[in-house]
Formats: structure tokens, sequence, C-alpha cells
């Protein structure tokens, strides 16, 4: 028996059970991944399937590699891509509403719309890279974004609430999916609706979405668990728009 073989499987993993994942065409459904000439199916039995070729070999790509390297065994982790895709195939389409309803919770505590009051380092540093994003959405999209200083709770405008969620309702499943997984990492929609439209690169947006923690780092030194964290948000926010781009490259 190889070392790897007797390696104990991780916490939540399962054994990897194929040899082969390959892309097939699939009529009228785009492309699908298979595991040794099988479809894969997701959860709810969805057909994992996209329209995009280049997505479609990204998928079977990280299937392909998922267990290798754990013992024969792989966990849900090991399929960043495929967990995205689940939620534009399954969850997203039958719960549009509700998503959008919890996207929109995030509005009303926007990481971007809470500063640090007075003149220091960090409030300097929070205008420098936190206002040019929040002046693009209010440019953008139309709509007045309020800020406070310190953490007393804001709210902002009907209209504006208004126009978020018309905005958020036009989104395709595919981006409803990359929001599910950007907002959270990054603590802001509003960052989250730069990334879908283009407009900032995961590392600009994740060093935005961080930067309480790494100044607070550049004061007292750096801490490993802090540095864990910003790390797991930076490969969130990066696989999600790895996944947008190769669906929309095709």
């Amino acid at each position: 028996m190889s070392d790897l073989e007797k390696k104990p499987a991780p916490a939540g993993a399962r054994k990897r059970f194929w040899k082969q994942a390959t892309v097939v065409p699939v009529q009228d459904e785009g492309f699908a991944v298979q595991l040794d000439g099988r479809p894969v199916r997701l959860p709810e039995k969805t057909m994992l399937s996209v329209s995009s070729r280049a997505l479609a070999d990204a998928l079977a790509a990280e299937w392909q590699a998922a267990g290798l390297t754990v013992g024969g065994h792989f966990r849900p982790e090991d399929l960043p891509l495929t967990r995205i895709a689940g939620s534009m195939l399954e969850r997203i389409p039958g719960a549009r509403a509700g998503v959008i309803d919890s996207l929109l919770a995030y509005a009303g505590s926007d990481l971007l719309c809470y500063r640090e009051a007075g003149n220091s380092r960090l409030a300097r540093r929070q205008c420098e890279l936190w206002s040019p994003w929040l002046d693009w959405c209010q440019d953008t999209f139309g709509m007045e974004l309020r800020t406070t200083e310190g953490v007393m709770p804001i709210t902002q405008p009907d209209a504006t609430m208004k126009t978020l969620r018309a905005l958020l309702e036009s989104l395709s499943d595919a981006e409803l999916a990359v929001l599910g997984v950007v907002v959270p990492a990054l603590g802001s929609l509003y960052l989250g609706l730069v990334l879908v439209k283009g407009q900032g690169t995961p590392e600009e947006l994740v060093a935005c979405a961080t930067l309480d923690e790494r100044e607070q780092m550049a004061i007292w030194g750096e801490d490993t668990d802090v540095t864990d964290r910003i790390a797991m948000r930076q490969r969130d926010v990066t696989d999600a728009t790895h996944f947008l781009e190769l669906l929309r490259g095709g």
C-alpha cells in the first residue's frame, strides 16, 4: 500500500471513483462533463453542462485533478468552479427572489459605506481606495449612496434600493451565482457589482476589502490567521472571476 493510500480521509471528503474526466457536446445544452463516460450529476440530478467549451474544459480539469493528492479523496473545496456552476444551474433558477433579497441585505452594511472617523491614516486610505469604486457605482447606475463615519447603521434611500433590486433582477443566473460567492468574500455588494461588470481585478478588489486588516498588521505585525483568511477570500474571488470570464469567453 502506498503512502498516499495510507493517509486518512480529510473531514467531509469522498473517495475518488473515476479515472478520466472529459467534455462532450450535448445537444441544445452546450458541453457536459463526464467521468469515465458518465455525466456528472449535481445534487438535484441536473447534468453538469454549460454553454462555454472553455468553462467546460476548466470544470473537467478540476474534476481530473480532484483527489489525486489527498490519498485518493476529494472535497467540495477542490471543485470551486463546479460549485458555482451548480448554483447557476440548480439553486438560482428556482430561488432568484430569495437570492436577490440576500444580496440586497448587504446594501445596509456595505463595507464601502462605513468609514473611520477623523483624518487618520486608515481614514485617508479608505477614501483613497474605496471612494473611486463608490463613485463609479453611483455614476454608472445612477443612484445615491450614503456613507457614515463609525459603526452606527445607516439606510440607503428607497430610490437606491429600487435601483439595486432592478439591477440585480437584470443579471443572469451566472452573474448572480458569482455574486453569491464574491459579495460575502468582499463584504460589499458594490465591489461585487464592480467585479461582474468587469471594472476591477480580483487582486485590487480584495485589497479594498481587506484594507482594515492589512493596516492593523502594518502596525502590530503579521498575523498568520489573518493572512490565511485573506488568502482564502482571494481564492474565492479569483475563482468566481475566472468562472465568469470562461463563461463569457465561450
